[in-house]
């Protein structure tokens, strides 16, 4: 996403840059305000900017600059989440003071003018926050990025390091909308209108790089083939002109001319078949390879961009756009070319004939192809939406499907089908609305390409009646008109096969080309881990402009328990999946073993990381095959000595098979409590060093619980442990307790020592313990 846009040369006179002073973000805005700071009467613009430089953030309406701050004045920056709309606020400390003749003060805010421009000097003494801009959803994550570059180097300020030696903060994300047409993405990573033919043509080459001698085959039975189908009309005129026409005939050219006609259809019929076989050889290779290569890719790719996407979107990306692109090879590749080439062929043997019959033929050609390039964009856009609906119906069944329990337990199975109903039915009519189009467009342009060749009709038998041309050159002309034209009908159909094609190809690109957010660095290590982690000045949010922790600081030893309190959403989770690094700190570093985590090996680390969580999932398939999932190389034994040591091979010797028991869909068939001992048996076996527990004990009856927890005693012992739990009396042996609150750390420490403190923990604490009493 582009965080530095061009400033005109008004502009940047405006600026004034100092000697050392430079120009690091620069973005629009579309909601502007008047001096007053309320809401300017036009509302939308395209005249507001918002820049940052190694020394001042400063707001530009055109070329006047409407309100500047020294980042050393300033303490804090943020970006705010509004209703449809975001804002930017200055927390200033103290007033401009000698430059502030040389640059414009900040608006002066207004209490109750709106919620964060408000004065705090009667709190906080001359502190002071300024909302300085207003912008709609649309610029919301782009502002975002520029405001965090701006707080980087205003906390560089406060630790007195210079701003310009700060990392210039980039943006990984793709653009919502296109910056050359200004429309919004369909989901995709470039827009399907400004994508220029020759990338479409490269994707498509690079698709079939891997099988050019099988391109090149097709390609020689498909000259083969048009050979053939020329050949046809010219053995037809000879037969006719010497022997049928001059009545000159005899037995011996009957049998000649069926017996050559006999021959070409053989050979034509031959051709055409091996032509088939060929292209769905090579059509079902390239799906089989795409489908790897997609399956693969989102693998690879990060947890963001996953929770992102729909399961149905990238489910039809691997299956439904997959089978299109092939689908398109095996029906239109193969027929295209040889159709072209016997087209271009044709052509020249109509002119050869009668250039003056010929262009009669051809008319109406241009009125036919100007009516499929004003179509062409009306084409894509359909298909485009036919397919977004597509990806929301298969979505809406996956999770009908998955949660096809609770539907139940809830008797909710008539909404849900009428839901899905009005679903398939919302398609159906995009898809009725967009055939009813094919329906008449294809058959008109038929009809144009058709009104020709009864033009040039009527003028050829007009030459044969006057004896200018025989009736041999007359049968050749149409069959060549034939050729040409009727090819030409079928390619008023291939724009629909065309952008079918191309619709998928993007969607499958899109999630090739992406570029996963969490890699390996080059010189990322790996190591035996020892468990030690430091968390320096941590934040991050899922989205940009809403941060869920701020300003973590602090350090874990080998081998120590720590606890993770706190209310829902305060961040825990969130903490556990940075340490796990399913995503990457936006702000500050984690250090493990004092380096950090960004330069550990990703696969040394989840190696050496082992997980159970609240809502424990297990695969398809029989106990052991689940077990083994961490260490696929676990020999029987190895596997039966985790359950044992997890509590779980007592009640895995009950079920019918033992071990090889098939567990069902998601492991339903089992108990919670069962198949969360199979999760610790699996974490277990693969021997970590790290351990996070996600409420691995919630919602348990008391037998299960206390299993559960003696299996946990084991698996504790001599490893770096995170844990989660609502119910506090299980943390009470960790060595300290974290207690998140309001997107940072709000108490640290042990059991007791939070009790005496008598903060947020013993809150916690008291609220359960009557709770407890109480039932």
């Amino acid at each position: 996403m582009k965080l530095l846009y061009n400033l005109s040369e008004a502009q940047m006179q405006a600026l004034s840059l100092k000697e050392g002073e430079a120009l690091r973000y620069c973005v629009p805005v579309d909601l502007q305000y008047d001096n007053e700071n309320r809401l300017a009467k036009e509302g939308y613009t395209e005249k507001v900017w918002l820049a940052v430089t190694t020394l001042r953030f400063l707001v530009l309406n055109e070329s006047t600059i409407t309100a500047s701050f020294r980042l050393a004045d300033c303490e804090k920056i943020k970006c705010e989440h509004q209703v449809n709309s975001g804002i930017v606020t200055v927390l200033k400390r103290r007033p401009h003071q000698a430059e502030s003749s040389q640059w414009p003060q900040p608006p002066v805010p207004e209490k109750k003018v709106f919620p964060t421009g408000k004065n705090l000097s009667e709190d906080e003494g001359q502190d002071t926050i300024f909302c300085v801009a207003r912008f709609s959803m649309k610029h919301i994550i782009r502002v975002s990025y520029v405001v965090r570059g701006a707080q980087t180097m205003i906390t560089a300020l406060q630790k007195g390091q210079l701003p310009q030696d700060t990392e210039i903060v980039t943006s990984s994300e793709y653009e919502k909308y296109c910056e050359k047409c200004g429309r919004a993405l369909p989901g995709t990573s470039k827009c399907p209108y400004c994508e220029g033919k020759g990338d479409i043509l490269k994707k498509f080459l690079t698709l079939c790089g891997e099988y050019v001698k099988k391109l090149f085959l097709i390609s020689l039975i498909m000259v083969l083939i048009s050979a053939v189908a020329l050949i046809m009309p010219m053995v037809q005129r000879y037969f006719i002109d010497n022997s049928l026409a001059t009545g000159t005939g005899n037995w011996t050219d009957l049998c000649l001319f069926v017996g050559i006609t006999f021959f070409l259809l053989v050979t034509n019929i031959l051709l055409e078949v091996y032509r088939y076989w060929e292209c769905v050889s090579l059509s079902s290779a390239l799906s089989m390879t795409l489908r790897k290569k997609l399956y693969y890719k989102i693998q690879s790719l990060s947890l963001s961009f996953i929770n992102n996407r729909k399961p149905g979107e990238l489910m039809n990306r691997i299956s439904k756009d997959t089978n299109q692109i092939r689908g398109f090879m095996e029906e239109v590749f193969g027929e295209m070319f040889s159709t072209l080439l016997t087209m271009i062929v044709s052509l020249v043997m109509m002119f050869l004939i009668s250039w003056k019959m010929t262009l009669l033929s051809m008319v109406f050609i241009g009125v036919v192809f100007a009516t499929i390039k004003t179509f062409w964009h009306h084409i894509h856009t359909i298909f485009q939406r036919q397919w977004m609906k597509a990806d929301d119906l298969s979505s809406s069944l996956q999770d009908i499907i998955s949660g096809m329990r609770v539907v139940k337990s809830f008797g909710k199975e008539e909404r849900e089908a009428a839901r899905f109903q009005q679903k398939a039915y919302e398609y159906a009519a995009l898809s009725k609305k967009n055939e009813t189009f094919w329906a008449i467009f294809f058959p008109l342009m038929t009809f144009l390409l058709g009104a020709g060749t009864y033009i040039a009709v009527y003028f050829g038998g007009i030459d044969v009646l006057v004896g200018t041309m025989t009736i041999g050159q007359l049968v050749q002309f149409i069959t060549y008109c034939g050729y040409l034209f009727g090819p030409l009908s079928w390619m008023t159909h291939l724009p629909r096969a065309v952008m079918q094609m191309i619709t998928s190809l993007n969607r499958i690109y899109d999630v090739l080309d992406e570029q996963p957010s969490i890699t390996d660095q080059d010189d990322c290590k790996s190591f035996p881990i020892q468990g030690a982690f430091t968390f320096e000045d941590v934040a991050f949010g899922y989205q940009t402009y809403e941060p869920v922790l701020e300003n973590i600081n602090f350090e874990v030893k080998p081998g120590e328990m720590i606890g993770l309190v706190g209310a829902s959403g305060a961040g825990k989770s969130t903490l556990i999946n940075l340490i796990m690094r399913l995503y990457d700190v936006d702000q500050g570093k984690i250090t493990l073993d004092g380096i950090d985590l960004r330069k550990v090996s990703t696969e040394s680390l989840h190696s050496q990381i082992g997980v159970v969580l609240q809502e424990t999932f297990l695969f398809s398939g029989s106990i052991l095959e689940n077990i083994r999932f961490a260490r696929q190389d676990a020999s029987l034994s190895e596997v039966i000595q985790a359950a044992k040591a997890a509590n779980a091979h007592d009640f895995i010797c009950k079920t019918p098979d033992g071990y090889n028991t098939y567990v069902g869909e998601h492991g339903y068939s089992l108990s919670g409590g069962e198949r969360q001992r199979i999760a610790i048996a699996r974490a277990i076996l693969n021997n970590p060093k790290l351990l996070i527990l996600d409420e691995a004990t919630s919602a348990l009856d008391t037998e299960s619980e206390f299993l559960i927890q003696l299996a946990l005693d084991r698996l504790i012992k001599g490893r770096t442990t995170f844990a989660i739990a609502h119910r506090l009396s299980t943390l009470r042996n960790a060595d300290r307790l974290v207690v998140i609150d309001k997107h940072g750390i709000a108490e640290i420490g042990t059991h007791n020592q939070l009790l005496e403190k008598k903060g947020i923990y013993y809150g916690l604490v008291t609220a359960q313990l009557k709770m407890a009493e109480g039932n």
